[in-house]
């Protein structure tokens, strides 16, 4: 089991990353504003301009330290790869896979599955948490729809048919998203999911920390071997890291959904952390990207219990578990894709 290590979030807009020996530096002109010990770090997010130096990227690939290249207000640009983990046979598999609609379908539906139930229980916890101060009667009714589409999911062999069963629960659960936002609601709202650009707080929040669990999902894939880029729900497209955002799916709502519905309820966020430009767009302002990133490396150190391996683990470990069971399903050790439900 891989341990979950640290991950180094660099904010400042004009610094650069290099490696002394094996330590990272991080400096900006002639200032050294922090080092730190390559080996304890699991992963370097940085979120500037200047990026790194070839010697640092190098000894991340080599020493298979996720290295993520971001803008300063989060959108991803690239991310370092080593050399190819795991077997080609594996690979290989996973080709075949993706080019059969009908093997892809029984692995999405999976995911698909797993993303309704955790959605459906995120409904549940806030029906059982927060009753008074919601219509009850209303999460009732979306988690009973949520609930009837599961068996419908698990029978579907159309990949078009899965996505539109994805869609309709998407958008029953996304519709109490703004219910859920208990504080601060002349500031904090959702009328509906947008982005490139977010028009709202909560959109850009939302964004944010999907981006962030996107890459952890993209490195805990090829750490096990698969290939990112090819996926079974979302086909190929040059540049989108597919299998990430199949994995990424069952994910959301557990994930990242209800971390963002905690930042904004327990005020650990304000308005003041983001900022709209003139035509529109919000985004989190850098003391506001600070904030998340503690809290979400904060999050990550929670420790529960895998529903399906019954093992105790910290939450940042799910990702990297689930692409080890989805490797071990397609070399045929397991019958079935086992998806992440959450409870």
């Amino acid at each position: 089991m891989r341990h979950l290590l640290n991950t180094l979030f660099v904010t400042v807009e004009d610094a650069f990353a290099t490696l002394d020996g094996e330590n990272v530096v991080i400096r900006r002109e002639d200032e050294i504003l922090g080092r730190f010990p390559l080996h304890i770090l699991e992963g370097i997010f940085l979120f500037t301009y200047p990026g790194a130096s070839p010697a640092l990227m190098g000894k991340c690939a080599r020493e298979d330290v996720n290295l993520v290249f971001l803008t300063p207000r989060g959108r991803f640009l690239a991310r370092t790869c080593g050399m190819s983990q795991g077997n080609v046979l594996l690979r290989r598999t996973q080709y075949r896979a993706a080019d059969d609609p009908l093997q892809s379908c029984r692995i999405a539906r999976n995911m698909i599955f797993g993303k309704l139930s955790n959605a459906r229980q995120v409904l549940d916890r806030a029906r059982r948490d927060h009753g008074p101060r919601i219509d009850v009667q209303r999460f009732q009714t979306v988690s009973d729809q949520l609930r009837g589409l599961l068996p419908q999911v698990l029978e579907e062999t159309s990949l078009d048919a899965l996505r539109g069963l994805e869609g309709a629960g998407a958008n029953a659960y996304f519709g109490l998203l703004d219910d859920m936002i208990l504080r601060s609601k002349d500031v904090f709202f959702f009328h509906g999911r947008n982005r490139r650009p977010p028009l709202d707080r909560v959109n850009a929040l939302l964004s944010f920390v999907y981006t962030m669990l996107g890459n952890e999902c993209a490195s805990a894939l090829e750490m096990v071997g698969l290939d990112a880029y090819v996926g079974f729900l979302h086909r190929d497209r040059p540049g989108r890291t597919s299998l990430a955002q199949d994995l990424l799916e069952e994910l959301r709502p557990c994930m990242a959904d209800r971390f963002a519905l905690t930042l904004i309820n327990n005020q650990e966020i304000s308005g003041k952390d983001f900022e709209e430009q003139e035509n529109g767009a919000v985004f989190l302002t850098a003391e506001g990207r600070k904030k998340v990133q503690r809290a979400w490396q904060e999050r990550k150190q929670v420790v529960i219990t895998h529903p399906f391996l019954k093992e105790k683990l910290p939450w940042g470990l799910v990702p990297y578990v689930q692409a080890l069971l989805l490797t071990r399903y397609l070399r045929g050790d397991l019958d079935g894709y086992p998806p992440f439900l959450w409870k």
